[in-house]
């Protein structure tokens, strides 16, 4: 197996659209009228390349410190991995291969690793512009200094570099060469001219930048060029007709960096209001030139909580520093209206049970915060639809109508002009800000979309999504994509009660597949998650790598904890359980047998005992972040 390795051709490769690694092929299929132009193309993108080639080498000149950096790209890395050795001088060419970002730059204790984007897939396009997916991305280390390391730094530099690997599958990343995606149509179109004439990563809003921190190293280093943002989150897109009128929708989740993380490793909010699983949804409409978008959010509770993994499946909700939770929210909406305007606080938690105690602690927390600009609203989801009855929501949206009429959504006509401004923002929360916020943000944006078509003169007044079943086929399945994507990246499963938003109603397949779903968040959350989130807070910053850290901060505490293993404790309780049957089925020829039996079954009944006792210990836990509280 030929071990793929890259140089500079790479870099160039990935900002020409990754069209020189297939110009041999593209030409073989040109017909002979299309030969000239094509010839043509090829050598002005020779061009292009040695100038970019240039550039870089003159960077390097410059910026002695990038050389590090840079070195697996630009020297053929012929590191000891597990692929052939690259030909020193003569022999057959090494394999070049194609890039098409530069994600950044991470650097750990030894050593600084690249991150790059290896596979794209077109999403769509964004005001007119491409808009990719990364289908793969790619860690590569700089350089090898790893090698000459203390034993235990080595030891530590493992660890690390494993975590790099879960970060390679991180999913829902998404990125444009030519626009910025960090911004709603709506900021984009009211930035200024000087604004427009940066860079995009310096256009993009950090707290929706995914790898804002990666691209530190490249920022000192002044490679502009090769830096690409990067946001985490959604892209779906459809187009349809409706008589004469040809709708392009389009559906953008935007996630919020500031406190991301795993389901139940980020739950409410820090200490500065930044909560869990925030994300910025954004619906585009383009019509016979029009262009219309509404914006709205979901984010955690915004106070200190949490629902540490202890083996059962609903662990228990804790409220901490209960006595900060009016400030803690106070900062978070003052945040949400400097940003947005006026705040409509939806929430759609239990009032009884275990989600009764934040319902209260919510609402009592925004009551010296309620103005004419800020409202809060409880609709309790689970009390009122059910399983089933999805169709009562329009309760809810007869409460909060006038809100959504009153702050209007973003409207530019044919020539560009603005004439309406989206002045408020309705936030929408549950527990996990996945399941049944989904449901009621699609309710949402469906009631928006109809404002909108209404008011372009495509639907009568009496007129609504459903009454045009192709085109509210499509509409289902935008926002039925845009919740699994948003679900997979926190908990790890498509959304719960999706097929609701998918078809329209309840289906028994869809049920069987919320269980299955249900099941597989329980094993995440308890056996896998805790290593997700350290490689999340690893590539965001919120961990910073130091040698002079304590090495075994970031090993198990205690000698039962060190040997604590789950699956090893079910081994024994099988193993005891078989056992004890063996020796019940021997008693009738042995009575001491019985005591055997006893013995085996009360060693198993132990562990059970000891494992719910303990549960935590158990469990997969983040070893690197360590909440303040």
């Amino acid at each position: 197996m030929t071990k793929c390795v890259i140089d500079i051709e790479t870099i160039v490769a990935g900002w020409s659209r990754g069209y020189n690694m297939m110009l041999d092929e593209e030409d073989e299929k040109e017909g002979d009228e299309n030969k000239d132009s094509f010839l043509k193309e090829k050598k002005m993108l020779n061009l292009f390349q040695q100038s970019i080639k240039a550039e870089i080498f003159q960077l390097l000149q410059n910026n002695v410190s990038c050389y590090s950096i840079w070195q697996a790209l630009l020297n053929k890395d012929r590191g000891n991995g597990d692929g052939d050795e690259v030909p020193s001088s003569t022999g057959r060419a090494p394999k070049i291969q194609t890039i098409f970002g530069v994600v950044g730059i991470l650097k750990l204790l030894a050593g600084s690793y690249l991150f790059v984007i290896t596979e794209r897939e077109c999403a769509g396009s964004y005001l007119g512009h491409p808009i990719f997916k990364a289908s793969k991305l790619k860690v590569f280390p700089c350089d090898h200094s790893v090698i000459n390391s203390p034993d235990e730094q080595r030891k530590m530099e493992s660890e690390f570099a494993s975590m790099l690997k879960v970060a390679e599958k991180t999913p829902g990343l998404y990125f444009s060469y030519d626009v910025n995606i960090t911004l709603s149509a709506q900021r984009l179109n009211d930035l200024g001219d000087e604004s427009r004439l940066l860079p995009l990563w310096r256009q993009a809003k950090p707290r929706f930048l995914w790898n804002n921190y990666m691209l530190e190293v490249l920022i000192d280093s002044k490679l502009d060029h090769y830096m690409l943002p990067v946001i985490q989150g959604s892209f779906q897109n459809f187009q349809s007709t409706i008589g004469k009128d040809t709708i392009d929708v389009t559906l953008i989740a935007r996630r919020c960096t500031r406190r991301t993380g795993t389901r139940m490793w980020r739950r409410g909010a820090d200490s500065d209001g930044y909560v869990a699983n925030f994300v910025e949804s954004e619906q585009i409409v383009h019509i016979n030139g029009y262009t219309a978008s509404f914006v709205q959010v979901r984010g955690s509770m915004p106070f200190l909580w949490q629902q540490i993994v202890d083996l059962k499946y609903k662990p228990k909700f804790e409220i901490v520093k209960p006595d900060e939770a009016s400030r803690v929210c106070e900062r978070h909406f003052l945040d949400l209206r400097k940003k947005y305007g006026n705040v409509l606080a939806v929430d759609l938690v239990n009032k009884q049970g275990g989600e009764g105690r934040l319902c209260e602690k919510y609402a009592n927390s925004v009551q010296n915060i309620l103005s004419d600009d800020m409202r809060y609203v409880h609709f309790d989801f689970h009390r009122i639809c059910g399983h089933i009855h999805f169709e009562r929501l329009s309760i809810l949206y007869d409460q909060i109508e006038d809100f959504l009429v009153k702050n209007r959504y973003y409207l530019l006509n044919e020539n560009g002009d603005k004439i309406e401004e989206q002045i408020g923002i309705v936030r929408t929360n549950c527990i996990d800000c996945l399941d049944r916020t989904n449901v009621t943000q699609s309710m949402i944006g469906r009631k928006m979309l109809e404002l909108q078509l209404r008011r372009l003169g495509v639907f009568d007044a009496d007129h609504t999504i459903c009454s045009h079943p192709s085109f509210d086929d499509c509409f289902k399945i935008l926002w039925a994509n845009h919740g699994d994507d948003i679900s997979i990246q926190y908990s790890g499963t498509p959304a719960l009660k999706g097929d609701f938003v998918r078809y329209g109603k309840r289906t028994s397949q869809g049920i069987i597949n919320d269980g299955i779903n249900a099941l597989t968040r329980y094993y995440l959350n308890n056996f896998v998650d805790g290593t997700k989130q350290d490689a999340i807070d690893l590539l965001q910053g919120h961990y910073i790598v130091s040698v002079s850290r304590d090495i075994a901060s970031i090993k198990p505490q205690g000698k039962v904890e060190a040997f604590a293993s789950f699956r090893l404790a079910f081994a024994l309780i099988l193993m005891g359980l078989v056992f004890a049957m063996m020796s019940l089925r021997r008693v009738q020829y042995d009575v001491w047998h019985l005591l055997f039996s006893l013995l085996w079954a009360g060693l198993s009944l132990a562990i059970v005992g000891f494992m719910k006792a303990n549960g935590r210990m158990f469990c997969n836990r983040p070893r690197l972040h360590k909440p303040p509280y």
